[in-house]
């Protein structure tokens, strides 16, 4: 039977724009894994290591244009978007180039021996290894971000891990142009290219978890497929770390303080974020906590306002589109539950911004109305109208795990001191504030929480952290950050090797001059 072809399809209208290749056998799979496999040693090498990044960050500046107009073809996500993402692609493979010359990810750690103690310590040399073959599945809403050439193949790459990375159907023309840039810069600097593999089809991306040779896998995707994977992934005769983002809320609170100071700048700021790239940002807040009465109803006023402003979108495929709408239908249908500005289909392949509102008491009962807590991928929202604070900590008692948390807080609640003991929210109270104990609340709940901001833009940066409690992440480790390069590693400690045998990262003359910590001091 012949493979099935990969088409690339302008979501604008639905129609196939060309074929770009054909979904990989089984045996394309294991190829494309064994020549990874392969190329393990090539990228041993620090320095080989940071020239690749660096010379892949300049392929993809190089092919900006080219990059930018098939991405905007096979998304519609358009050219200042993409051009903003692809900056921001290749400042990540840039700040991981910086990371692997500096050395202190491998985390070396050094006690020598002593023999005074009880019981006796050894010698003892610590550091981080790479763990082979790493799986990375694409993203659809992020086509170089999150995808080829993205952040879990930047920091796998960091590591010292080749990559296999299993293409997103929504861009595939994209994911062939972005490999080749990155086998044409591992060539420039002697790296085979089989270090960086790419695969097609929904078959292949279960071979590829299967795999023998794949010692982790990375994800960014929906609940259904991530967990699918990462069931797979835990039910190997050998199971691997799968790092997987599902799905998430981001849920936001407003207190009433806040809404009373300014409700139509958060009201305007809401609509802003919600609609970011259609709505479909993975960071999108999609429950909105705000208070009944007057300074709500201006919050509420204001989001209508400028949610109607918005113009119809694209989706980035028209199966979106269609579980968007229907999405949407069947929320709307629940009691208690409106829509001042009617999300859905704004056009044969288009749609409409909105947002629903329903008493919070609702959300605190459970029911039917459980799904409102669950992600609906557009440009909707759902304003939950709470009267208390008890009823805030009812909803937020209910909710699943999280990438982000928002608070909108008033002036004068981002103090530690005020009034009342918290036992509307499940906290301590303690003589601390409003803004302290919702912090608290919703703390458990996500990755990163924001205040008086809003989530949408996930900066990269070394404090950063992209991840949160499942079903946000299967893991407690971030995809975006200097850190994300641990998800590659593995300690081990090396106990009285001689000299001549350790690994130069833990000779005692440290030679390559990295960070590390000895007797429990810090050399850096």
């Amino acid at each position: 039977m012949a493979a099935a072809p990969v088409w690339s399809v302008d979501p604008r209208t639905g129609k196939q724009r060309e074929q770009v290749a054909v979904e990989a056998t089984s045996a394309e799979v294991d190829a494309a894994v064994r020549a990874a496999h392969d190329a393990r040693d090539a990228l041993a090498d620090r320095t080989v290591r940071a020239a690749l990044l660096r010379r892949a960050a300049g392929q993809l500046d190089g092919a900006g244009e080219r990059i930018v107009e098939a991405a905007d073809a096979e998304t519609a996500l358009g050219p200042a978007r993409l051009t903003g993402e692809l900056a921001r692609t290749t400042y990540q493979l840039r700040a991981f180039a910086d990371l692997v010359e500096e050395g202190a990810f491998l985390d070396v750690r050094i006690d020598h021996a002593d023999p005074a103690l009880t019981p006796p310590r050894p010698d003892l040399r610590r550091y981080k290894i790479p763990l082979g073959v790493v799986a990375v599945y694409a993203a659809s809403n992020f086509p170089l971000a999150f995808s080829v050439p993205g952040g879990d193949t930047a920091s796998a790459l960091a590591a010292g891990c080749p990559v296999v990375v299993k293409a997103h159907p929504d861009h595939p023309a994209t994911s062939e142009l972005s490999a080749a840039l990155l086998r044409r810069a591992a060539a420039e600097v002697g790296v085979p290219e089989g270090a960086i593999g790419l695969v097609h089809g929904f078959e292949a991306g279960i071979e590829l978890v299967r795999h023998p040779l794949v010692a982790a896998a990375g994800f960014t995707g929906s609940v259904r497929g991530g967990r699918a994977l990462y069931d797979a992934a835990a039910a190997r005769p050998h199971p691997i770390p799968f790092h997987g983002e599902l799905g998430s809320l981001n849920p936001v609170v407003v207190t009433e303080a806040a809404a009373e100071e300014r409700a139509e700048e958060i009201g305007a700021g809401l609509a802003g974020s919600m609609t970011l790239g259609t709505g479909q940002f993975c960071v999108k807040p999609g429950l909105v906590l705000a208070p009944r009465g007057p300074a709500g109803d201006r919050l509420e006023r204001a989001l209508a306002d400028a949610v109607s402003a918005t113009e119809a979108g694209v989706l980035l495929d028209h199966r979106m589109r269609d579980a968007f709408v229907d999405g949407v239908r069947e929320r709307t249908a629940l009691p208690g539950v409106e829509a001042p500005v009617t999300p859905g289909a704004g056009g044969e392949h288009t749609v409409g911004a909105g947002f629903l509102t329903v008493p919070a008491d609702r959300l605190a009962d459970g029911g039917a109305h459980d799904l409102l807590l669950e992600e609906c991928f557009g440009p909707v929202t759902v304003l939950a109208r709470y009267t208390d604070e008890a009823e805030i900590g009812a909803v937020l008692a209910r909710l699943p795990g999280n990438l982000t948390a928002t608070l909108q807080l008033g002036a004068g609640e981002c103090g530690a001191e005020g009034a009342g003991d918290g036992a509307g929210l499940g906290v301590s109270g303690g003589g601390t504030g409003r803004g302290a104990r919702l912090l608290a609340a919703v703390t458990p709940l996500a990755g990163r929480v924001v205040v008086n901001g809003w989530p949408t833009g996930v900066a990269v940066a070394p404090a950063q952290h992209h991840g949160g409690p499942y079903p946000a992440t299967t893991s407690t480790s971030t995809s975006v950050g200097g850190t994300a390069v641990e998800r590659w590693l593995r300690p081990v400690a090396y106990q009285d090797t001689p000299p001549a045998l350790l690994p130069p990262e833990l000779r005692e003359d440290n030679p390559l001059r990295l960070p590390r910590r000895v007797d429990g001091r810090y050399e850096g």
